[in-house]
């Protein structure tokens, strides 16, 4: 018999089970980050490794609507590019009182 060719859009088949599992993994790993970042939030490495787990994010989802064209602005979409966006301007706002407090630590040790 003829083989049966799979109906689907170019935006179904455009996912995979590994593209589905490899950005579950991200999505897995990005937390842990956020979480270590939330108990160490002094640590400056990891607080500047978190803003740019948030800056990638935003960077994908746009892209994504943008220039692949493969999402539209829906919900689904707007919220992780809400809470990215929202993300990173609380965070540079609090690297602001991360460095006026580790000035203030500094003027004490002298």
């Amino acid at each position: 018999g003829a083989a049966r060719v799979p109906m689907c859009s170019p935006l179904l088949c455009a996912v995979n089970g590994l593209q589905a599992r490899t950005f579950g993994v991200w999505t897995l790993l990005s937390s842990v980050i956020r979480c270590l970042c939330a108990i160490d939030i002094r640590n400056r490495t990891l607080y500047y490794i978190t803003l740019f787990t948030f800056f990638l994010a935003l960077v994908h989802f746009l892209s994504e609507v943008f220039i692949y064209h493969t999402a539209a602005l829906t919900i689904g979409v707007m919220a992780p590019l809400m809470v990215a966006s929202f993300s990173i301007l609380g965070m540079l706002i609090g690297l602001q009182y991360l460095e006026v407090e580790e000035l203030s630590q500094n003027k004490k040790k002298k």
